[in-house]
């Protein structure tokens, strides 16, 4: 079995207050990137039970793989059935801690090749509460459509977007950001009007009005990643934003961006989006 995870963005994010146990309460749309994955090879070992082997390549996770996601999806799955020994593989090619997801859609993935495995026997709603163990946007991965995500963002609902057509520029400069103390250094507050007011607009109107809450303290700290996204508004974009806590930032282009050397040694990527 092979899978790609594919990597998302965040469109909008208003952190709306700190709860108790230490998390926040977000408003946030996630919308999934399906040209930029990781590989994922699920091979069952036939007549065992209950035994991963697991093996990574790519871009370095700087993890053990005890502690990788997706070994992790194995231990959960297997506390809530039997489940089949496999030999798993995972290539990277999403770069690691940069807002956009990896590693919480290889562990979705994973959750969802696995229950491939047992003939699909465990419900969505448990697959959901199992993915949510292993990270707050984990459930996303699972249904992989554009979600508007509250809660922790977990508390998903689709949206009608209408993106098909717009061509999308990735830009990594390779910051490591934080996400703790990016969290630590903003302040909560709810949106009036609402993000989901926000994005109902036509897409020529979110400049300057679906924001994410986390650009403000990132870009004071790194203002190398505001300059990023200042590049991509003078290349012509209509909407630039920072995805999750950095440090990628994207732009959403009416057509295909002519890129020059206003990226030296960043990742970048391109998509029409479908």
């Amino acid at each position: 079995m092979i899978l790609y995870p594919n990597a998302k963005v965040n469109i909008g994010l208003n952190i709306i207050n700190k709860r108790v146990d230490g998390y926040h309460d977000i408003e946030t749309l996630f919308y999934p990137i399906k040209g930029l994955y990781d590989i994922l090879e699920i091979v069952e070992v036939e007549g065992e039970q209950n035994r991963i082997e697991f093996s990574q390549s790519g871009n370095s996770t700087g993890c053990s793989n005890e502690h990788n996601l997706c070994v992790k999806a194995y231990n959960l799955m297997m506390e809530a059935e039997s489940i089949p020994a496999v030999r798993m593989h995972l290539h990277k090619q999403i770069p690691i801690g940069a807002g956009l997801g990896g590693g919480s859609a290889d562990g979705a993935f994973a959750i969802k090749g696995l229950n491939q495995l047992l003939g699909n026997k465990i419900g969505d709603v448990q697959l959901h509460e199992l993915a949510l163990k292993l990270g707050s946007d984990c459930p996303f991965f699972l249904y992989n459509t554009p979600m508007l995500a509250c809660g922790r963002g977990e508390k998903l609902e689709v949206v009608t977007l209408a993106l098909a057509g717009y061509w999308l520029l990735l830009v990594n400069p390779g910051i490591h950001v934080s996400t703790g103390s990016a969290y630590a250094k903003t302040n909560p507050e709810p949106w009036i009007p609402t993000l989901r007011e926000r994005i109902a607009q036509q897409i020529t109107g979110w400049r300057g009005s679906v924001r994410n809450d986390f650009e403000k303290t990132v870009f004071t700290d790194y203002p190398e990643i505001e300059v990023v996204k200042q590049q991509l508004y003078d290349l012509g974009a209509i909407y630039a934003s920072m995805s999750g806590s950095g440090s990628t930032v994207y732009g959403l282009f009416a057509s295909k961006p002519d890129i020059k050397n206003e990226f030296k040694n960043m990742y970048l990527h391109v998509e029409e989006l479908q």
